[in-house]
């Protein structure tokens, strides 16, 4: 498929997508939004997991200012439009039924942290910098809060989303926006070695868990977890994948889907 915003590549399993828009950092417009939360909706089956980077000197910049400028001017309903395309963008990559990796450098300003923040996984490099800025102009960072406060709790969006000061990628770290920070050398070692414990996973059981972590912490009670959790492990123990991983751990050999 061929976008106008993105890079993709398929290699192994797993599929990379590169924001390409380096002339603006990255920066997003309707455009992007639109084939970035197409390609989380719709992945080849064969994708293992998604990585994803901004191509040039940053992740990504935040809204593009062309958009922003030509978004002020819209009506009401049009900004509720626009909006919402922003708010599928980010659900489409906290639902993908994939392991999601995101790898920052450069900049992360403003909705570039719900990107990050809607991944399963966050990395980056140490001089990176992030910022919720968006009280600084008036306005709230409103549609990737769910993804932000689910990261760093409540009192840490308070402190970055109300100062909207910028930190580096060792402060984020701290703040838990992301995983790890690690020196700009080793950024690509330290995804090949998540990438290569992914490949030792089973990538049916990784979608279940997605889907067993997504559900109980949005959308079950307690209770309603007691027995949720119980069938899970009764249907995925009887699984193909299942069965197999539980013979190849007895038998002391490793699972098929290891090459």
């Amino acid at each position: 498929m061929v976008f106008q915003t993105l890079e993709t590549n398929l290699d192994q399993g797993v599929l990379t997508i590169r924001l390409n828009r380096p002339e603006v950092h990255n920066a997003f417009d309707k455009t992007m939004l639109t084939e970035l939360a197409g390609c989380f909706e719709h992945l080849d089956p064969s994708v293992l997991c998604v990585i994803l980077r901004g191509n040039g000197k940053s992740f990504c910049a935040g809204v593009d200012l062309h958009w922003m400028k030509a978004v002020s001017k819209n009506s009401y309903e049009e900004n509720y439009t626009e909006s919402l395309l922003l708010s599928r963008c980010f659900l489409a990559i906290y639902n993908c039924p994939k392991p999601t990796i995101a790898a920052v450098h450069g900049v992360a300003l403003g909705g570039a942290n719900g990107l990050l923040a809607a991944c399963d996984l966050a990395y980056c490099t140490d001089d990176a910098v992030f910022s919720l800025s968006e009280v600084k102009i008036g306005i709230v960072p409103a549609c990737i809060s769910p993804y932000v406060i689910k990261r760093v709790g409540e009192y840490g969006a308070k402190e970055l989303m109300l100062t909207g000061r910028r930190i580096s990628g060792r402060e984020a770290e701290h703040f838990r926006l992301v995983n790890r920070s690690v020196p700009a050398g080793e950024l690509e070692a330290t995804l090949d070695a998540v990438v290569a414990l992914l490949h030792t996973s089973g990538p049916r059981a990784m979608s279940h868990c997605k889907t067993l972590i997504h559900d109980v912490a949005n959308r079950l009670t307690l209770e309603e977890a007691y027995d949720y959790t119980a069938r899970m492990i009764a249907d995925i123990r009887a699984s193909d994948e299942g069965q197999e991983g539980m013979n190849a751990f007895l038998e002391k050999r490793k699972p098929n889907w290891i090459q």
